[in-house]
């Protein structure tokens, strides 16, 4: 259920009115320059009433009761508390569960590996297999695209009366010629426009969701009584968790790096999204992140941390 069968009546449910009320985006920009055309869910560019979201990492620095529907487990051997809410059974959030060191790794790890063949990502569909994408962008360099040099392939093609196949490669700027014409984009462009990476079973999200993950049901796997484990990295967002249908008022929740959750059972069932991730306020979040990743070898990744979130979903298929 990642697409509503009524767009238009899918905008006049409870779970739509709380996505307008936090909703802003920012697109990630890795050259710096500002972008001056989002607009903040607030007036006047004020970050919005964000009173009613829900801070566990705030409640676990406070002492004394919990807010109502609120609870805690502490789990033995594992010294990090589990949040839930006692009316949405299956939902478990763990406040910084990973320390910055595993942060780090997990995100070079999805910038630098998950995208490499053979997974696939948002841009397979268009480009086919692109090899070392982070490396490229890093290093400025420019998708090209070239013919095919397979004679037998381009024989076979011809005879099938199919279009000649084309490859792409990244150059340096000094490899184009002049007057040469191709199809390029640079490879940074590429990075901005990276959406998601599979691991394991190979599938198109594409078909399912667009730049923002709204408001949908995990409803892909064969088999609904496995738990999905979702790791937040990079900037801040505001998660929201809704019922068995759109129509149920969500509850909001500010998830950061190091965060984890876990939904399970009738959890499985429920409508959930990010509507909101906070790319430019609040950097003092990710103070941490910025110090480990301050190296000169990291400073590409510091940059993309600065302006994007990263989410790993762990799943089981069958």
């Amino acid at each position: 259920m990642y697409g509503a069968s009524d767009p238009a009546a899918a905008e006049r449910t409870a779970f739509r009115r709380a996505e307008k009320q936090y909703k802003l985006y920012k697109p990630p920009n890795l050259k710096g320059r500002s972008r001056s055309r989002s607009k903040p869910a607030g007036v006047d560019g004020d970050d919005g009433d964000l009173s009613a979201v829900v801070d566990f990492n705030a409640l676990l620095a406070a002492d004394g009761e919990l807010p109502a529907g609120i609870g805690r487990r502490d789990c033995a051997g594992f010294d990090r508390p589990v949040f839930c809410f006692l009316d949405r059974p299956g939902f478990y959030f763990i406040p910084g569960a990973l320390s910055t060191e595993e942060q780090c790794y997990w995100i070079r790890g999805s910038l630098k590996t998950f995208p490499q063949p053979p997974n696939r990502t948002n841009l397979t569909a268009i480009y086919g297999s692109i090899s070392d994408l982070f490396t490229a962008a890093k290093n400025q360099k420019i998708l090209v695209e070239v013919e095919n040099s397979d004679v037998q392939e381009k024989e076979q093609n011809k005879g099938d009366g199919k279009m000649e196949s084309k490859n792409f490669k990244f150059v340096e700027d000094s490899e184009i010629q002049k007057g040469e014409e191709c199809r390029t984009t640079r490879a940074i462009t590429l990075m901005r426009k990276l959406r998601w990476s599979t691991l394991g079973l190979q599938f198109d999200w594409s078909k399912y969701y667009g730049d923002m993950l709204g408001g949908h049901v995990d409803d892909m796997e064969a088999d609904w009584t496995k738990p999905i484990v979702s790791i937040s990295l990079g900037c801040k967002c505001i998660f929201l968790l809704g019922g068995k249908t759109r129509d149920e008022v969500p509850t909001a929740m500010f998830l950061r790096s190091g965060d984890i959750v876990l939904m399970a059972g009738e959890a499985r069932e429920r409508f959930h999204g990010v509507p909101r991730i906070f790319t430019e306020s609040d950097q003092q979040e990710i103070s941490a992140l910025v110090s480990q990743l301050s190296g000169e070898d990291d400073c590409f990744i510091l940059h993309y941390v600065k302006n994007s979130r990263i989410n790993i979903n762990i799943r089981q298929v069958y």
